[in-house]
């Protein structure tokens, strides 16, 4: 069976930790920042994990 190809725009976007987690930025932080409150644009700066059940679909794809 061949290979599958990885996808670049998930590699992009994500980054695998040690325990095969992946991480994510938060969106919405890229414009329009002056309405958002400093409180709101300093949460955003943090990064998440990727849910349990999207995990399995982009560690594939990775």
């Amino acid at each position: 069976m061949g290979k599958i190809k990885t996808n670049k725009a998930v590699k992009g976007r994500f980054k695998l930790t040690k325990n095969k987690k992946l991480k994510r930025m938060h969106p919405l932080r890229s414009h329009l920042l002056t309405k958002k409150s400093s409180k709101r644009k300093r949460r955003l700066k943090k990064t998440g994990l990727v849910s349990k059940g999207h995990r399995k679909v982009y560690l594939k794809m990775i």
